[in-house]
């Protein structure tokens, strides 16, 4: 007779500490087998050296190192979860899967799925909230209205927060905890995967002291490595976000902890307004006549616009999978107003370059940079991109980084006359929204 067994499902909270549905999947009478899904209908629409594979399978394979240590191990499968899951029944007596809420449109469906699947079978599918600290509906007006203003959603979200206190933090598993001992753990190469390892590397995250005090003063700065590069981090789950929170509020740091907040928030509009993934939050805005014009959108992208700051920004972003938060804003505002280029096409550019891709937030922000979003930019708002250097790279340090051209004549002339690209964004924007 099999034995029954819980299984744990890891999706995006790559970590054993403060982990709240592993944390819960212990506490049942059943030992606990762990997965983890190297998911096809991801990994199939991904270049075969993306960075973020690699840090994944360089984070399961730690994960199982650790379990290993704790006397168990790690179930590592590839293909279709849904396939995944019809074996897993088949071949094992399980009374209950564990797992933490995703809210993409695409992991709603496949978990729907699973449970339904799950249920034929009278099999409980259990998650929990693990990625954000407040989610969904938690944060809403007085009439159970979604927020789709930012300041208001932050200072509700800190007046719940100042009456809840600071969050728990779930216990790690030990020696003695309820984990499968004896199970012929499956592993994967990433060959078998389809990948290769790629030369481009996650950074640390750090939250010091020192970092979040001078966060106000250093963050603007490109050339200033004073960013806290908890993106992807956060973005798998390899940090608890409560522990961040905890963080943020002991430092009582106010714009590192609204950071955080502002994660939240594009994650609950995402949550209540699914459609914006790929239509504008305001609709009227999507009758712009965007030009989309391919040779453009590929000077932008290759960082050979002859707008210096945003050409640093873009080859940052092709080299290392990161760009810093200022400049993200000025290559998106240039992109959508000075080229009038569907941010659509931007966003998908991010999501497949960026090491901290989240869907939320990435369409977040392009929809902000458009005009179209929730608590977006005026349309009129245009940034200039030759001022902003003189704003936050005067000295032209971060430009040099990026630039070894730059001053030469090797460096292209500006690809539009920044006059007359306003003007043309102003135009065109009117004649959609007005």
């Amino acid at each position: 007779m099999k034995k029954k067994i819980s299984l744990f499902w890891f999706r995006r909270d790559l970590r054993l500490d403060d982990n709240v549905g592993l944390f819960n999947a212990l506490s049942d009478d059943n030992p606990v087998l762990a997965i983890f899904i190297f998911d096809t209908e991801i990994l199939d629409n991904l270049p075969k050296d993306d960075p973020r594979v690699t840090f994944i399978y360089d984070q399961i394979s730690s994960i199982r190192s650790q379990l290993d240590e704790l006397g168990s191990g790690l179930g590592v499968y590839h293909g279709r979860p849904k396939e995944i899951f019809k074996q897993l029944i088949s071949d094992l007596d399980i009374s209950a899967v564990y797992t933490n809420h995703d809210y993409e449109p695409y992991a709603k469906e496949r978990d729907s799925d699973i449970e339904k699947l799950l249920s034929k079978e009278n099999i409980d599918f259990n998650s929990f909230k693990d990625q954000v600290f407040y989610e969904k509906d938690e944060v809403v007006k007085d009439d159970g209205d979604p927020y789709v203003v930012y300041t208001p959603y932050m200072k509700t979200w800190k007046s719940k927060f100042n009456k809840d206190g600071l969050p728990t933090i779930h216990q790690t598993p030990n020696e003695d905890s309820n984990l499968l001992k004896s199970f012929n753990w499956p592993e994967i190469s990433m060959e078998e995967l389809g990948f290769e390892r790629s030369s481009i590397e996650v950074p640390d995250y750090s939250v010091s002291s020192e970092l979040i005090q001078d966060y106000e003063k250093t963050r603007n700065y490109p050339a200033k490595d004073g960013t806290s590069h908890l993106g992807p981090h956060l973005r798998f789950g390899t940090v608890s976000i409560r522990k961040m929170i905890r963080k943020a509020a002991q430092e009582k740091n106010e714009v590192f902890w609204q950071e955080l907040i502002w994660r939240e928030f594009f994650m609950q509009i995402l949550w209540h307004f699914p459609h914006t993934v790929d239509k504008a939050f305001r609709a009227k805005y999507d009758r712009i006549e965007w030009r989309n014009n391919e040779e453009e959108f590929e000077k932008w992208k290759s960082g050979t616009t002859g707008f210096p700051l945003v050409d640093a920004g873009m080859r940052q972003l092709n080299e290392s999978g990161y760009m810093h938060n200022r400049v993200r804003m000025l290559v998106a505002s240039f992109l959508c107003k000075h080229l009038l280029i569907d941010w659509r096409w931007g966003e998908a550019y991010f999501a497949e370059k960026l090491l901290d891709f989240e869907l939320a937030s990435n369409i977040g922000n392009w929809q902000w940079a458009a005009g179209s979003g929730v608590d977006a930019a005026p349309y009129f708002r245009i940034f200039n991109p030759t001022t902003q250097i003189d704003k936050f790279d005067k000295d032209h340090k971060y430009i040099k980084q990026w630039i070894p051209e730059f001053d030469t004549s090797e460096y292209p002339e500006p690809m539009v006359d920044h006059k007359e690209a306003r003007e043309r964004c102003l135009k065109t924007y009117r004649a959609a929204v007005q």
